[in-house]
């Protein structure tokens, strides 16, 4: 939807907190696994008078096993430390036409990897044991505001706002990132309809500030983006068949000037049980190169930002994109047990794209603006039946062939599986739940390695590998029932063996532990406690 931005390219994901009117009046979750780590979540909801109702939602996790090492490379497969992060949310409604929320998040991420033997206090910043350090600091607070006109329903006005301030802190043996974002985002929302019910539209206004202030090693890079922006979005719904979501909306960026960004939504019924679906659209961001690409500092590699004339982030320009896509649901039944079929295709072309590239050489790694082709296509298709009373299957397939111009030659994209296949049983009897699930991984490509001794490289393709999942959960009591889980991740055991080039030697120059193809660790045990009240 436009009403939300124009940054998006390949879709959106509306991840939603548990609303405060809605939640358990208590949740909680006790986790901990084989490898030493522990979750701990607790969610608390209540009404406060009339018009008030609150969530405050608390999650904390630690691992404190520095000695997790499957393959013996001396490097611990999981970084040790804790997140915590906390969230308080208010919302009001009166009943009368105005609604309201408020609150506020933050969050505290500290972790450590690095050699098994690594000290932080003693070795961070030196060569005697190679470690990597993270640290992240954001606090954000947020609110919202509307009114429904009480005799007109469908004629609203809200406004959205948010602020944040990211703090991120880190070092990779003797190299150090340090990244400070402010963030502010209004947006004015009205929404009424044109003659009938049929026929509804939102329009509004948007504004968006970003300061950015980064320093790689000793090069500071300092940007500030204001994006001042307006929308209109027209929805046609003429019944249950047909719906059409129509959008526009126009933006100044501070640094790359006037762009326009045109959506196009339908959804169609042609009969009982079938749905068709139909997009396409432009997106427009702009990358952030050392914050999306931190894997890179865990290596030797060199980075080398070759800047355009007209570049203004970095150097270089932002990305745009134009995306199209078609999914068909459909419902069936079969020996009188239902079940469903979903086939999507989606493809993204690139118009610009800010490539990271690491196959010039295993030393280095160069970022530069797209010249050539850069697209993806993505097929998937899904089966869910209903095998027996009870007993749920999902069966997936997916293809994703992505493909860039890297230096003149258009590549795939490394480390990315063009063939993916899932599979899922799920049983439930009484007060009992079981869950496999086996996912299949193609092969990947992996960026060259060929100018490095035999010793320190990797094939050009990964191999193809399987990983397999299981669960079972119990619930007992009926007033305050509790769940009591169990279950294995990884259950064949499989792992990457050769993890990290130049292990033996990590402050050399072919040292890259960048080249993640598959898990890290082997088999790893699990078992929580969940408990919720109503």
């Amino acid at each position: 939807s436009v009403v939300n931005g124009f940054e998006s390219i390949t879709g959106q994901v509306n991840v939603e907190s548990k609303k405060p009117e809605s939640a358990e009046a208590l949740y909680g979750n006790v986790y901990v696994n084989s490898m030493g780590k522990t979750d701990l979540n607790l969610n608390l909801s209540t009404k406060v008078g009339k018009y008030w109702s609150t969530a405050l939602l608390v999650h904390d996790a630690f691992l404190n096993n520095s000695k997790v090492d499957f393959n013996k490379d001396g490097f611990r497969d999981q970084p040790t430390g804790n997140l915590f992060t906390i969230m308080n949310r208010w919302k009001f409604n009166n009943n009368k036409g105005w609604l309201g929320q408020i609150g506020f998040r933050i969050l505290s991420d500290n972790k450590v990897g690095g050699e098994t033997a690594f000290n932080e206090k003693q070795d961070k910043l030196t060569t005697t044991h190679y470690g990597a350090g993270l640290k992240t600091d954001r606090k954000e607070v947020f609110a919202k505001i509307g009114y429904v006109f009480p005799e007109k329903k469908y004629k609203s006005v809200g406004l959205q706002l948010s602020a944040f301030r990211h703090d991120m802190d880190t070092y990779f043996g003797l190299t150090t990132y340090k990244a400070l974002q402010h963030n502010f985002y209004a947006n004015l929302i009205y929404q009424s309809i044109i003659g009938n019910s049929n026929h509804k539209f939102r329009t509004g206004l948007s504004f968006v500030a970003d300061n950015y202030d980064e320093t790689y090693k000793l090069t500071r890079y300092y940007r500030t983006e204001n994006v001042p922006g307006a929308f209109f979005e027209y929805t046609f719904s003429s019944s249950d068949k047909f719906n059409l979501i129509a959008g526009i909306r126009a933006d100044h960026n501070s640094l790359f000037g006037f762009f326009v960004t045109p959506r196009l939504h339908m959804k169609y019924q042609p009969a009982k049980g079938t749905i068709i679906r139909i997009g396409t659209g432009r997106g427009q961001r702009t990358a952030n190169i050392f914050s999306e690409n931190t894997s890179v500092f865990v290596s030797s590699r060199q980075v080398n930002i070759i800047a355009s004339a007209n570049g203004k982030a970095y150097g270089l320009n932002p990305e745009v994109a134009w995306s199209t896509g078609i999914g068909i649901d459909q419902q069936f039944r079969l020996m009188g047990r239902r079940g469903s079929i979903g086939v999507d295709f989606f493809r993204t072309d690139f118009n610009q794209q800010v490539i990271t590239d690491l196959d010039v050489t295993a030393r280095e790694v160069n970022f530069y603006n797209l010249d050539g082709r850069s697209f993806a296509n993505s097929f998937q298709a899904e089966i869910n039946y209903e095998l027996l009373k009870k007993l749920d299957l999902r069966v997936a397939y997916r293809l994703f062939d992505v493909q860039t111009t890297y230096h003149g030659e258009l590549m795939e994209r490394p480390l990315i599986a063009k063939h993916r296949g899932f599979a899922n049983l799920a049983y439930q009897t009484g007060t009992w739940k079981f869950d496999y699930t086996i996912s299949m991984n193609g092969s990947k490509r992996i960026p060259t390695t060929g100018d490095n001794p035999v010793t320190e490289q990797q094939p050009g393709m990964s191999p193809s590998y399987t990983i397999m999942n299981a669960q079972v959960s119990k619930t007992v009591g009926n007033k305050f029932p509790i769940d009591l889980y169990v279950g294995v991740e990884n259950l064949t055991n499989f792992y990457q063996e050769k993890v990290i080039l130049g292990s033996g030697d990590p402050f050399g120059p072919y040292f890259d532990a960048s080249l993640i193809w598959g898990p890290v660790a082997g088999r790893m045990f699990y078992g929580g406690v969940r408990v919720k009240i109503k």
